[in-house]
């Protein structure tokens, strides 16, 4: 009888591997996944330009589908490239230079802003002494300082000044733009030469995609949308108030919601620890600032969010915590920024894989 159950299992075995590992579309769909993997990851300190030039001009492609409504494609692109660049050299030339004097000199009051704190935490100990040691809390205060002066002094030392840096700096400049330029204008052209080298029956693949770009779609206008409102909001407020670095911490601001649920964490120590350098903490001012920032947050997460994301990428909070711990630690930095529309693509990989349930059922029919 263990025999006969033995058989049938194994026979069950056999069955799935062959109604799922024949399927000539998921092959190619697997193809293009790991080839599109190794690519990027062997080519990106090479072709990092292109990459970028690419990823923008995805997103610039919105806008110039929306304008080919009225206008013929080369216009179209024109208008929407020029007014890219109009934006880009705002930043470049107008807003960076400012948010770099600011950044430079918050790090040098970091010091500063770290006493004022560490100050009003020690007398934590004096008001709660059965829940909180006194040595223990100045002891991690002070391994807290120090991390934040050595991260201070590495920001300030960056590569930017060195040669290098600056030479590939003005690389990036000029070939991105001219990039976005030719992948905007001759999207067709490409599409087609780079669909030389895809597998022919991909209609799986062409499946997954349609599902990833209408939800990247969304969700990208959507994070736009918020970072600028959420920055412009802050600016204003903070501004109105005269917080020192307004521009600077705004900007924070609104970068802060591209890391979901982690950077609205990081973001409130600097906010409230400038405001606590400059007025106090038991200041009205500093009260003024506390419950402003709640009411931007409270706003972005009850009103904002909702709004704008509610068809835009429907993952779990908890799918969205692990896509970003997962490819954190797999691409520092770029796989954090990345985490939303990586987590999207194999959510729409797993939907639209052949299940073996599914192929069983066409099986017997």
């Amino acid at each position: 009888m263990q025999r006969n159950n033995d058989f049938s299992n194994l026979q069950f075995l056999k069955d799935s591997l062959k109604r799922i590992l024949p399927n000539s579309q998921a092959v190619a769909l697997a193809i293009i996944l790991i080839g599109g993997y190794l690519l990027i990851t062997s080519l990106s300190d090479v072709l990092m330009p292109v990459f970028i030039a690419i990823v923008l001009a995805y997103l610039l492609e919105g806008l110039v589908k929306k304008l080919e409504f009225k206008l013929k494609r080369l216009p179209a692109v024109l208008i929407v490239f020029t007014g890219f660049m109009g934006g880009f050299s705002y930043f470049l030339f107008g807003l960076m230079p400012m948010l770099y004097q600011q950044l430079k000199q918050l790090l040098q009051h970091t010091p500063d802003i770290i006493k004022s704190s560490q100050a009003e935490i020690l007398k934590l100990p004096e008001a709660y002494p059965q829940f909180i040691s006194a040595d223990k809390l100045r002891d991690l205060m002070f391994a807290i300082q120090r991390e934040a002066l050595n991260y201070g002094q590495d920001l300030l030392s960056l590569s930017a000044s060195s040669v290098v840096g600056i030479i590939s700096a003005l690389v990036y400049l000029i070939l991105v733009p001219v990039l976005i330029l030719f992948c905007l204008k001759d999207k067709d052209v490409l599409l087609r030469w780079f669909a030389r080298f895809m597998p022919r029956d991909r209609m799986l693949s062409l499946n997954v995609w349609e599902e990833v770009d209408m939800q990247l779609g969304n969700y990208i206008r959507g994070k736009f949308v918020e970072v600028f409102l959420l920055g412009t909001v802050s600016y204003m407020t903070f501004s109105a108030l005269g917080l020192n670095y307004a521009m600077l911490l705004s900007v924070f601001m609104g970068l802060q919601v591209i890391i979901p649920y982690v950077g609205a964490t990081l973001v409130t120590f600097p906010v409230l620890g400038v405001a606590l350098v400059q007025w106090g903490f038991g200041a009205d001012e500093f009260m003024y600032i506390v419950i402003a920032y709640s009411i931007i947050q409270t706003i972005d997460g009850v009103v904002l969010v909702p709004l704008l994301f509610s068809e835009a990428v429907n993952l779990h909070p908890v799918a969205i915590i692990v896509a970003i711990l997962f490819f954190g630690g797999l691409w520092g930095f770029w796989g954090v920024f990345f985490a939303i529309p990586l987590a999207t693509l194999v959510k729409a990989v797993i939907s639209a894989w052949p299940r073996l349930d599914d192929r069983m059922h066409s099986f017997d029919m």
